[in-house]
C-alpha cells in the first residue's frame, strides 16, 4: 500500500514538473540584419516566361478552403498556356499565394512540396479526420499535463501535430531552397492591435527575429487558431529587448504630410514593434483581420499608389498581373426572419460574425480594384511624362471564385451547407474540388487570361490601356 502511495506521489510531481516546463518553441532572433536576404518576395520571386505575375488569394473556412485551394490548383495544373510550340501549365506561372486560416493548408503545402500535394494531401490532410485528431491529443493524459502549463497553450500542440501530419519539421529556410515554387504569405492576426500579421522576413525584422529559421507549422497553426477553441501563438519580440532604428520605410510614410490616414495607420501599427513596449505578440486566426488573404496586397498597392512620384520613377513592372481569389465564406440561415423574437447568443454571435466577414470581404475586393484603377492612371501618367510616348500596356485580371451565390441551386444551396470544420466527408470533399474547379475555368476574366497567354506576342503597342501596378506587392 505504502509502495503504491509512494508511486502516485512520485507520478503527481512529476507531472507538475513537468506541466511548469512544459513551453512553446521560441522564435529565433536574428543573427544580422540584412533587407536583400531572407525569406522576402524580393529575393525569392523568380522571373516567368510569359512575363506574368500570377497570386493566389486562399481564404478562411476550415476544410471546406481548403478544398476550395485545392481545387483550384488541380484545375490550373490541367490549364496549358504558352504560344504553340511552347506549352505549360499555368500553374507553373503562380508566383505569390496569399493564405489564410483554412486556406493556409492548402497555401503552405503547395509552396513546400510542389507537385506532391496531388498525391498525398487529400489522404494527409482533407480527407483526414484533423478535428478528432487534435481532440484526442488534447484529451490525452501526458498532453493534459502539458497543457497546464501556463507556456503552453492548444494552438501549440496543434502545431506539434500539423507537423507529424503535414509538414515534417520544415522551417521558411526551406521554402527558400524551393527553386520555381510559388513565395508564400502566410497570414495571422496580431491581436495587441488587431493588426494583420504575415510569415515574411519583412514582418520578422520588425521583432528583431528570424523567419527563416521558423517552423512552417506554426505560422499555419497561427494562422488557423481560432479564437476560444485554440489560443494564441506566441512570439517573442526581440527588438523591445533592444530598441532598434526603424526602417526606413516607416519614416518616409509618418513623415511625409501628403500621406494617407490609411498608410499611416497602417505603419504606425508595425511601429509599435519597434517602439521597445511590446514585449511579445500573440497571434490569432487571420481571418480576424482579412478573410481573404488579399489585404497584404491592397496595402502595398495603397503605398505604392503614392509613391510613384519618387525619383527615378516607379519599380518595373510586368506586362500582365492576375490574382485568383478564393472566398470560401458561406450564407447561413440563423432563422432571423422567421422569428419575431430574439435568438440565443450562439445564433447572435454566428450572425454577426458572418455578416462583417460578408461586408468585409467584399470591400476589401472593391477598394482593391479601385486603387489598382488609380495606380495604373497615375502610372501612365508618370511613364508618359519621362519617357513623352504612350508606356507599354499591362493587362491585368482580377478573378474572383466566391460560391455562395452560385448560380445552379443545388450547387448553392450544398454549399451552403457546409460547416467549418478541419474535416468533412470524403464525398463532400470531392464536390467541393470540383466546384472549385469548374467555377474557375468557367470564369470571364480566367478565359480572358488563358486566351490571352495562348496569343502569339504583339510587338506593336496596345490602343487600350487596362493598367494595374501591384508592384507594390514587391516591396514592404
Amino acid at each position: 500500500m505504502k509502495t503504491k502511495t509512494r508511486c502516485s506521489m512520485l507520478l503527481l510531481v512529476s507531472a507538475l514538473l513537468i506541466s511548469g516546463c512544459a513551453h512553446y518553441p521560441v522564435n529565433a532572433p536574428v543573427r544580422s540584419a540584412n533587407p536583400k536576404s531572407g525569406y522576402r518576395f524580393q529575393t525569392v520571386a523568380r522571373t516567368n516566361p510569359d512575363d506574368l505575375l500570377l497570386m493566389l488569394a486562399f481564404s478562411g473556412g476550415g476544410t471546406r478552403a481548403a478544398a476550395l485551394s485545392y481545387g483550384v490548383l488541380e484545375e490550373l495544373r490541367k490549364t496549358e498556356v504558352g504560344c504553340p510550340g511552347n506549352e505549360h501549365r499555368l500553374l507553373d506561372d503562380v508566383g505569390l499565394i496569399s493564405s489564410v486560416s483554412g486556406g493556409s493548408f492548402t497555401a503552405a503545402y503547395y509552396a513546400l512540396w510542389g507537385d506532391r500535394i496531388f498525391t498525398d494531401f487529400e489522404p494527409r490532410f482533407l480527407k483526414k479526420r484533423v478535428q478528432t485528431g487534435l481532440l484526442l491529443r488534447t484529451l490525452a493524459p501526458w498532453n493534459g499535463v502539458r497543457l497546464a502549463s501556463p507556456g503552453f497553450g492548444r494552438s501549440d500542440l496543434a502545431a506539434e501535430y500539423y507537423d507529424r501530419l503535414l509538414f515534417d519539421h520544415a522551417t521558411f529556410g526551406d521554402l527558400m531552397c524551393r527553386n520555381g515554387r510559388p513565395y508564400l504569405s502566410v497570414n495571422a492576426t496580431d491581436i495587441g492591435s488587431g493588426a494583420r500579421f504575415e510569415f515574411t522576413q519583412d514582418e520578422f525584422d520588425l521583432i528583431g527575429s528570424d523567419v527563416s529559421r521558423f517552423s512552417v507549422s506554426r505560422a499555419v497553426a497561427a494562422s488557423s487558431a481560432f479564437p476560444v477553441l485554440l489560443t494564441p501563438i506566441v512570439l517573442e519580440n526581440y527588438s523591445a529587448r533592444q530598441r532598434q532604428s526603424e526602417p526606413e520605410w516607416i519614416h518616409s510614410i509618418l513623415d511625409d504630410p501628403d500621406a494617407s490616414s490609411r498608410l499611416k495607420y497602417v505603419d504606425s501599427q508595425a511601429r509599435t514593434y519597434v517602439g521597445g513596449q511590446r514585449q511579445f505578440v500573440h497571434l490569432l486566426d487571420g481571418g480576424l483581420s482579412d478573410n481573404l488573404g488579399l489585404r497584404g496586397a491592397l496595402d502595398r498597392a495603397m503605398a505604392h499608389e503614392e509613391y510613384t512620384r519618387i525619383p527615378g520613377g516607379p519599380p518595373k513592372l510586368p506586362r500582365r498581373i492576375a490574382i485568383i481569389v478564393v472566398n470560401a465564406h458561406t450564407d447561413s440561415d440563423y432563422g432571423w426572419d422567421s422569428n419575431e423574437y430574439s435568438l440565443g447568443l450562439g445564433a447572435l454571435l454566428g450572425s454577426l460574425s458572418q455578416v462583417t466577414v460578408s461586408h468585409y470581404s467584399f470591400e476589401t475586393v472593391e477598394l482593391f480594384k479601385e486603387v489598382m484603377t488609380r495606380v495604373s492612371r497615375e502610372r501612365s501618367d508618370s511613364l508618359g511624362k519621362v519617357s513623352n510616348c504612350q508606356p507599354p500596356e499591362i493587362d491585368t485580371y482580377i478573378i474572383e471564385l466566391h460560391f455562395r451565390q452560385l448560380a445552379n441551386e443545388s450547387d448553392r444551396r450544398f454549399f451552403n451547407s457546409v460547416r467549418t470544420s478541419l474535416q468533412l466527408p470524403s464525398r463532400t470533399v470531392d464536390r467541393l474540388r470540383e466546384l472549385a474547379a469548374r467555377e474557375l475555368a468557367g470564369n470571364r476574366e480566367f478565359k480572358r487570361l488563358v486566351a490571352d497567354l495562348k496569343r502569339q506576342p504583339d510587338k506593336s503597342p496596345p490602343a487600350n490601356q487596362q493598367s494595374l501596378a501591384t508592384a507594390a506587392v514587391t516591396q514592404r
